[in-house]
């Protein structure tokens, strides 16, 4: 009950500070411009949050081949090695057309952002750029011309096994050759087929003789067996593991480092505005203050979800309960909310302390529980009915409560 009653004064202090100029509402067209300038303000936090978040190498980017190195490892197919090596020499042209090399790649996308690219990574695309050379270019184009020749006859002869019945029935009927709407006549037909499957045949011969042509140079071979290497596989993937429990919280740290000066700036403002009584700067720097919360907020639950915290979880119920990754969401059920009791205990302790409140609103004249303006001579608040005043224990005239002297006699009143 007591709970309820502290929320929902949070909660009426919160909506009177974010809607009113010294304690008066404000108009519509104010109000509406408040309300545009903090969306425009949002979008912007949220774009600032984005672009530094992408300052640090993700996972991905600092060991960029160990998802394609992980693929090939899992490839149990035939002719793994091939479609590998084609695959990435397809990859290593780049969009423009103009030869780049993988090197120069990992370099210029690591330039400007924190955290660095793995050395086995950058082995890895040399052994890509030995690969790619011009010659294995010009046999790869080679390869796409013979497939596309061998489309074309397969095409071919799915046509003619479609149109043979037709071109039968207009043999038997008698019907000229040159009015016919088919590929071939009937007699034909399987002389046309012997004839394309024989090409067929020679150009797929062309295209293994090509394929292992590329597959045996020295290059190839040096990048197959650095691949095969099962303990350099180990430390990159122990790298990337590493990389995947830390970037989530490494980011949040930058981050939380682009909110932290302007809630502290907006704070400032804010404190400083109420204190001088400056009605329009408290409300506008109320609203920034608002606005830079509001994703520090949503950023500490998303790191909850997928940072250190989380990862720690799932490792001792792992260890503990094998595969019942689900009884991590009955751990955040116990921690999150005795989490959030001991931070609202201690924003009561701090931030809604009554003696310090009391204090504040004394020097300024306002009610001790409401915060409206009051003359000195008022026991009680006309606005919320509060009492002002208690009897001093030492010389029983009247004094502020919640302050921990006497304004008359100097005697304490309560614990300091």
């Amino acid at each position: 009950m007591r709970m309820g009653r502290q929320l929902r004064r949070v909660w009426h202090t919160f909506w009177r500070r974010s809607r009113l100029v010294n304690n008066e509402p404000l108009n519509r067209v104010s109000l509406i411009v408040i309300i545009l300038v903090d969306i425009f303000i949002l979008i912007n936090v949220f774009s600032g949050l984005a672009d530094i978040g992408n300052w640090l190498l993700s996972p991905s980017q600092a060991q960029p081949c160990y998802a394609p190195w992980q693929a090939y490892r899992q490839d149990t197919e035939g002719d793994r090695d091939w479609r590998f090596i084609e695959q990435h020499l397809q990859n290593s042209l780049s969009p423009s057309g103009a030869a780049a090399t993988v090197v120069e790649s990992l370099e210029r996308s690591a330039a400007g952002k924190l955290g660095d690219i793995s050395e086995i990574c950058f082995t890895y695309a040399r052994h890509q750029d030995a690969v790619n050379t011009g010659v294995n270019q010009e046999r790869l184009r080679r390869l796409g011309q013979l497939q596309q020749e061998i489309d074309t006859l397969e095409a071919t002869n799915r046509r003619i096994r479609q149109e043979y019945d037709s071109t039968l029935l207009e043999q038997l009927a008698g019907q000229p050759s040159d009015q016919s709407i088919n590929l071939v006549e009937a007699a034909k037909a399987k002389a046309t087929l012997e004839a394309n499957n024989r090409a067929i045949a020679r150009l797929k011969q062309d295209q293994q003789a090509l394929q292992a042509t590329i597959l045996n140079e020295p290059a190839s071979q040096a990048f197959l067996q650095f691949l095969a290497n099962a303990a350099t596989f180990a430390t990159l993937e122990a790298q990337y593991q590493q990389s995947q429990f830390w970037y989530p919280s490494l980011r949040f740290l930058l981050q939380a480092l682009f909110l932290v000066p302007l809630i502290a700036l907006a704070w400032a403002v804010n404190h400083y505005a109420d204190r001088r009584q400056y009605g329009l700067m408290a409300l506008m720097s109320w609203h920034l203050l608002v606005i830079f919360l509001i994703p520090l907020l949503l950023k500490i639950f998303e790191l909850l979800q997928v940072g250190v915290l989380f990862r720690w979880l799932s490792a001792l119920v792992l260890r503990l309960f094998g595969g019942l990754l689900f009884l991590v969401s009955y751990l955040y059920i116990l921690i999150i909310p005795a989490v959030g009791f001991g931070i609202i205990k201690l924003a009561q302790t701090l931030f809604l302390n009554p003696q310090r409140q009391a204090a504040g609103r004394a020097q300024k004249q306002r009610c001790l529980r409401c915060a409206r303006r009051l003359p000195q001579s008022d026991r009680y608040c006309p606005h919320c009915g509060y009492l002002q005043w208690q009897p001093c224990p030492a010389c029983q005239q009247p004094t502020y409560r919640h302050l921990p002297y006497c304004r008359h006699c100097g005697a304490q009143t309560s614990p300091p």
